[in-house]
């Protein structure tokens, strides 16, 4: 595994954000790691809003819906939270993989049981340094691309 990315700040998380999405391609699953706090939700905006071609968008936390869709550009995006899962099971009444161009990033993924890590094409994981100060981000894909 590569040595961990420093993220300074917010805008420092939103560039790796950007990167990510310029690396990514359809059907690929993004585990995203990290305590509360971490900062998956910040990444997980800035990819969908570059994917999205829209630096504006609203992209709300998905912790109560569960999941939240995106359309445009010709790309599907599917930004998904199972910190409310009670059972791996539940995951297959979200739809997550019923279009298998979808992206989809995933928050909490360690309640989804080995499937999910089965089927992942890369993992972000976010820590928070014992400074307290930015993000330590480590990034891998199965395929070994950089981005």
């Amino acid at each position: 595994m590569p040595a961990p990315l420093f993220l300074a700040d917010d805008e420092a998380t939103a560039d790796l954000g950007r990167r990510l999405a310029a690396a990514l391609r359809p059907g690929d699953l993004v585990l995203l790691h990290g305590d509360l706090g971490a900062g998956k939700t910040a990444l997980a905006r800035s990819i969908i809003r570059t994917l999205m071609a829209d630096p504006g968008l609203d992209v709300p936390s998905p912790s109560f819906a569960l999941v939240q869709p995106y359309e445009a550009n010709g790309r599907n995006v599917i930004h998904t939270d199972l910190y409310r899962i009670q059972d791996p099971r539940e995951i297959d009444e979200l739809g997550l993989f019923d279009r298998p161009e979808t992206i989809v990033l995933c928050e909490w993924p360690e309640r989804g049981g080995d499937e999910l890590a089965e089927r992942a094409s890369g993992e972000v994981t976010l820590t928070i340094p014992p400074s307290g100060e930015g993000r330590l981000a480590g990034v891998t894909f199965r395929d070994g691309r950089g981005f």
